[in-house]
């Protein structure tokens, strides 16, 4: 991990979050731990979770749990409370996704998609309100650029994520009052993941994707915790309803070529 924080920035903070058995949200609570605060995870891999817990400190916990279930997410949110206090900061990550044209694909696929990123989210962020520190906790969501931009072989994740964004700016209105802000990242192409690892086959592919990004570059799942360790601090206290890209400029759009040199006419 950088260290580019403070490591006492969270200390105190209590800190659950969804679908942390591996890749990006497990780094995610790697980093608040880090900085201090104590940490609960959930993912619906029984097998990884509690090895994933133990990635994230000695005293963090963790639990099975399928974030379409709002039952079983209010159980593990109930026992998060009972063992370390009132919730600080909620991360909601859990996510599915393949490739797949609309017309290749069933209504069950579809609905599968939209019941983890969009139900799963409403599911975790309604079920903490009850247990959360108000005023001062930190809600956090992981998008995708797929939520503003259409993508071919995407609608079911293009339309959970427009969701996700959506019930982020609704939230971040609705808890406001209560001193409850609501944020989410969207990352962009991130190369330390296994899902940009198969994405990428070989090495053209690879120069190619990053030759149109803005920055050059592709991501890495410490970005992601940064801009999500920043959110869950009080150096983000006046955010809330922001959609944060962490892409190298990604959904501007296709950047290829070199504008600083163009050709000469």
């Amino acid at each position: 991990m950088t260290e580019t924080f403070n490591p006492q920035l969270l200390t105190g903070k209590v800190a659950f979050v969804a679908g942390a058995s591996s890749g990006i949200n497990l780094r995610i609570a790697q980093r608040y731990a880090a900085a201090g605060a104590k940490v609960m995870v959930i993912s619906r891999s029984e097998e990884k979770i509690a090895a994933a817990a133990a990635s994230v400190s000695d005293d963090a916990i963790g639990m099975a749990c399928d974030v379409r279930d709002y039952a079983k997410v209010a159980e593990a949110l109930a026992h998060c409370h009972d063992r370390f206090g009132e919730i600080d900061i909620v991360l909601s990550g859990a996510a599915g996704n393949f490739l797949s044209p609309a017309l290749g694909m069933s209504a069950n696929a579809f609905k599968t998609v939209v019941d983890i990123d969009l139900l799963g989210t409403f599911n975790v962020l309604h079920a903490s309100f009850q247990h959360l520190r108000k005023p001062g906790a930190s809600l956090v969501s992981i998008t995708a650029g797929q939520a503003v931009r259409p993508m071919m072989y995407q609608i079911h994740a293009c339309a959970a994520k427009a969701g996700v964004n959506q019930v982020t700016k609704c939230l971040a209105m609705e808890w406001g009052p209560a001193g409850v802000r609501v944020n989410a990242v969207s990352p962009g192409p991130i190369g330390d993941t296994e899902g940009m690892a198969r994405l990428a086959p070989n090495e053209d592919f690879v120069k190619s994707s990053k030759a149109r990004i803005p920055l050059r570059d592709w991501g890495t799942k410490d970005d992601i915790a940064d801009a999500c360790l920043w959110l869950a601090s009080d150096a983000s206290r006046y955010v809330t309803g922001a959609i944060i890209n962490v892409d190298g400029g990604s959904e501007l759009g296709d950047a290829g070529g070199d504008a600083l040199n163009p050709p000469k006419r």
